[in-house]
């Protein structure tokens, strides 16, 4: 069998989070009743001009900026011709000689490697309607409806390099760029609601090659799962017909998620001309570099530049770096408890743990309650335990951690002197264990601790204990 080198590049259509369409006034709100958002502009109807939305703009440039691309201060807008369902205009608005965006990268790690995928370009264009097919997919259905609420929301699509190499790789890129897109606000990039959709070409060529395969297109995959099965099965496919000497169809491809294999939609030579020309209703962009300047300086820190700064100055692991990068949230909460001045491998440790099951159920807390919670715990004043305990009752009353473990009676003991009688009282009660332990069985001591702690209700400091019973059981 030959050894063949994988070539994959994404095409990537992001949803922008404005509160109305990209060429008119109508709301972008998702789940509204079909056919409810939609006026004569962006149904096409004649005699309609359309006009930009400025935040649509903002959000692109600030998507380029923050995937190091160079933005371009003169860009234009074009019509592809084509006709189809979902596009009531038989043509869709988007950039296609001179697009916003090109020229850029995004850095991310495939285990312990950083690698870098080029960005090819980005562009601006106008969503088309939605179609709901009658069966499980569009090939197998007997008719499809046309919802055109989200025909004219504006995109951006993003294109990368074909240097990515693996399925795994692919699905890594696309966890990463999702994250970031969240990190500057643009998007919601809610796949489940087609906020974030994915075409991928892939091709496979004989190992150390320069020549490239011939590529197939695989469309509109939804999740992150379907875009790592989809290129797998093709990986497969591609290379069982290369070993049996067939030629590799260019042709678009569709993921049957239930079947687990792509399905043939239409063949690439049977392509339409889409006659693109330079729009005439929009004039180009000419973008203000005082304007882009203003939107570079709102981009806030990075998923990766936070992860960095969480290794390097804080000193926590990648595991735990990676929990608080990908849980924006969590990281933001950890900042603010670390500028407190509490030991930062106990604050990741907390938060991942109880706080996260407890958060995600009742939503965050705000920094300063933990903060006294985190203390009483770091000066002794309460066991791990009964830290527990308190969070639980933080999440369900309005008084404070110093509050709840002076109610409930919480607080450690940790005076030898209130503590020595308990341990007499123990050891005197278990006289052959004791002896035991005194001919070797030190795994006995685990034993008298519990019984120590269950003698106190939990409120022996267990260290205390520990020395407590050390000392006496030497003698």
């Amino acid at each position: 069998m030959t050894s063949y080198d994988t070539v994959i590049g994404l095409e990537i259509h992001v949803a922008l989070m404005t509160e109305s369409k990209f060429l008119c006034s109508c709301k972008t709100t998702f789940g509204a009743p079909p056919n409810s958002q939609c006026c004569p502009v962006c149904l096409g109807l004649p005699g309609t001009l359309p006009l930009i939305n400025e935040k649509a703009v903002e959000y692109a440039t600030k998507a380029g900026l923050a995937l190091n691309c160079q933005i371009h201060f003169f860009s234009r807008f074009d019509r592809k011709n084509y006709f189809y369902p979902d596009l009531p205009k038989a043509f869709q608005i988007t950039q296609d000689a001179f697009p916003l965006c090109t020229d850029g990268f995004l850095e991310y790690y495939m285990d312990e490697q950083l690698v870098r995928t080029a960005i090819t370009r980005i562009h601006l264009e106008e969503e088309a309607g939605k179609l709901i097919h009658s069966g499980p997919t569009i090939v197998d259905s007997e008719y499809s409806l046309v919802d055109y609420n989200r025909a004219g929301i504006p995109l951006i699509e993003i294109v990368t390099a074909p240097d990515i190499h693996t399925p795994r790789q692919a699905r890594l890129f696309l966890e990463q760029l999702r994250l970031l897109m969240n990190y500057i606000g643009v998007s919601d990039t809610k796949m489940e609601e087609g906020s974030l959709r994915c075409d991928a070409n892939i091709s496979l060529k004989p190992a150390g090659s320069s020549v490239l395969g011939t590529k197939v297109e695989i469309k509109n995959l939804n999740s992150f799962r379907a875009l790592e099965k989809a290129l797998e099965y093709e990986e497969r496919r591609q290379s069982k017909l290369l070993d049996r000497g067939e030629a590799i169809r260019q042709e678009s491809r569709t993921w049957d998620e239930r079947a687990g294999r792509t399905i043939t939609m239409r063949s690439k030579g049977d392509a339409p001309d889409y006659r693109i020309f330079p729009e005439p209703d929009l004039p180009p962009l000419n973008l203000d570099p005082a304007w882009v300047s203003l939107i570079k300086v709102s981009v806030p820190e990075l998923p990766l530049e936070r992860l960095k700064r969480l290794e390097e100055e804080y000193g926590l692991s990648r595991y735990e770096a990676t929990f608080l990068v990908n849980y924006r949230d969590f990281g933001d909460l950890f900042f603010e408890l670390a500028e407190i001045g509490l030991e930062h491998k106990s604050i990741v440790n907390f938060l991942m743990g109880d706080y996260a099951r407890l958060a995600r159920e009742h939503g965050h807390m705000a920094a300063k309650r933990l903060a006294e919670l985190l203390q009483l715990q770091a000066e002794g004043r309460i066991s791990q335990n009964q830290a527990k305990a308190v969070l639980e009752e933080l999440f369900s009353c309005r008084l404070s951690a110093r509050e709840i473990v002076e109610k409930k009676g919480l607080e450690v003991v940790g005076d030898p002197a209130a503590l020595q009688p308990v341990v007499a009282e123990v050891l005197d009660g278990n006289r052959e264990l004791a002896a035991r332990y005194k001919n070797g069985e030190t795994k006995l001591l685990g034993f008298f601790v519990g019984q120590v702690m269950r003698a106190t209700q939990g409120k022996a400091d267990p260290e205390t204990v520990s020395q407590l019973l050390r000392d006496e059981l030497a003698d």
